[in-house]
């Protein structure tokens, strides 16, 4: 399975004040990812951030232990994403069943 992750408010949290190179790592979240890879999942992380902050994001990936396989640079930016396979960070840590994603018809 492939599986997009976000960085910001996702993967990490940070404050206006600190900004993204004082960006907290939610644990959580990435040790759960980190099984998703382990079981044979494709990790694809999927972030607005600007190109130019590649570096600071691979290393900051790197230095909280998050096993993926790619970055993509080129996720929208949008105030809603509606769509049947999208699944909210805190309703998948609560445990909520993620929706049926049989084949296509």
């Amino acid at each position: 399975m492939e599986i997009r992750v976000d960085i910001d408010r996702t993967l990490c949290s940070y404050t206006r004040e600190g900004g993204k190179k004082k960006a907290v790592p939610n644990r959580e979240v990435i040790d759960r990812i980190n099984k998703l890879h382990d079981e044979g999942n494709t990790i694809i992380v999927w972030t607005s951030r600007a190109k130019h902050q590649k570096p600071l994001t691979e290393k900051q990936l790197d230095e909280w232990g998050l096993r993926y396989d790619e970055i993509d640079f080129d996720k929208p930016i949008f105030d809603l994403f509606i769509d049947d396979r999208s699944v909210n960070v805190a309703h998948w840590l609560c445990g909520y069943p993620i929706p049926d994603l049989g084949e296509d018809i």
